[in-house]
């Protein structure tokens, strides 16, 4: 299994960055999908998520309007578009797969590496 996140980087406040999460190894159309964040010393936070079809999305109230979540299941690729980025955004990025058996069975996920977003002017 692979989680790998790239598209980080440095950006001035203001500016754009897309995130991508391409995997392999496990049936990508059957996860649903979800982009983190973490800054050192603090709790890893969920930014925004989509479901395995791509049929709903959501996202961190902090993040609404300037983050957008997509995923292509032909491209094993999840999305995350941030526009508008502002100081706070900066944090390291990781990219998280979860599959939930019915009837409470179990659950299965992964994560990826992360990819640091920095924000500064």
């Amino acid at each position: 299994v692979q989680v790998v996140e790239s598209g980080g980087g440095l950006v001035q406040p203001g500016g754009s960055l897309r995130l991508s999460c391409v995997v392999s190894g496990f049936t990508f159309s059957d996860y649903d999908m979800s982009w983190y964040r973490q800054v050192p010393g603090k709790e890893r936070e969920l930014v925004a998520s989509i479901t395995n079809t791509g049929g709903n999305t959501k996202y961190q109230d902090s993040v609404k309007g300037r983050f957008t979540i997509a995923r292509d299941n032909a491209k094993n690729t999840v999305y995350l578009q941030m526009n508008s980025l502002k100081l706070e955004d900066t944090a390291a990025y990781y990219c998280h797969a979860l599959r939930i058996w019915p009837w409470g069975s179990g659950e299965q996920d992964y994560w990826g590496q992360g990819t640091q977003v920095t924000v500064s002017a």
